[in-house]
């Protein structure tokens, strides 16, 4: 096996400073922690023949396993779901530093990530609609698929505009031109940001919220707080779909 490059030479490749800033380009757990963790990780992964595909691959499998973590009643499954969660943004993390090391970047990779967090962040949500409905409504787990249904809505308004500005030859936009040209709008979305509470609708800060209201209702019995919180990132979901087709046709991202 190849002897493990320096971490400060593996940092310098493989997490550029440009994409960890980027507004839409880094999650904050990344920022915050996982990009400490993914490094060592990929230090010793590069020394193998594992491919970033593969690597991906097992992304979405934790992700989709997540969702299914979530059918085991009690305070395991909540555990259990959170954990696959982590591990989904580890492997999210170290797919695309092992191939920028090794210059492996390709359009598969791209799309198995994009089709990986859409996969993940939808298990996860119908998985809660089924942990919800348990000793209860079956009602629950429509409110679940709801849930999913706005969450792949989100992710997919925001890769439609790569794919209308792809086709009209069109470069990607910036993070400035997300910005809405509405004053009103714009201090709107400042409002919402500020209280971060779009965050519920992304499977690893959904994955967190579950975990606490499971131990809530280990505490008090029932699955009473867990069904609050169902409904409550379901209906987040769709007021965050309204939102955001609302910011991208005032913002500059189709001109």
């Amino acid at each position: 096996m190849m002897i493990a490059p320096a971490l400060a030479e593996l940092r310098e490749v493989c997490q550029p400073y440009a994409k960890l800033q980027s507004r839409n380009g880094e999650h904050w757990a990344g920022r915050l922690y996982m990009r400490r963790v993914s490094l060592h990780a990929t230090r010793q992964l590069v020394r193998t023949r594992v491919t970033p595909d593969a690597l991906t691959w097992s992304m979405v499998i934790c992700g989709v396993a997540s969702g299914v973590a979530l059918l085991i009643p009690g305070l395991a499954g909540a555990v259990l779901a959170a954990v696959l969660f982590q591990l989904f943004l580890l492997f999210d993390c170290v797919d695309g530093e092992v191939a920028r090391w090794r210059g492996q970047n390709s359009a598969t990779g791209i799309y198995l990530d994009r089709l990986g967090a859409y996969l993940a962040d939808a298990a996860l949500m119908v998985g809660a609609g089924f942990r919800a409905a348990h000793g209860g409504s079956n009602l629950w787990v429509s409110v679940g698929l709801a849930a999913a249904l706005g969450v792949v809505l989100l992710k997919a308004s925001t890769d439609l505009v790569d794919v209308a500005r792809a086709r009209r030859g069109l470069p990607l936009p910036d993070d400035e031109a997300a910005r809405p040209r509405s004053t009103g709008l714009a201090s709107a979305r400042r409002l919402a940001s500020a209280f971060k509470i779009h965050r519920v609708t992304n499977g690893i800060e959904a994955s967190l919220v579950l975990l606490g209201v499971a131990v809530v209702d280990v505490v008090v019995g029932g699955q009473e707080t867990t069904r609050v919180a169902v409904l409550a990132i379901a209906a987040i979901t769709w007021a965050m779909v309204v939102a955001h087709l609302t910011s991208i046709l005032s913002s500059s991202r189709l001109r």
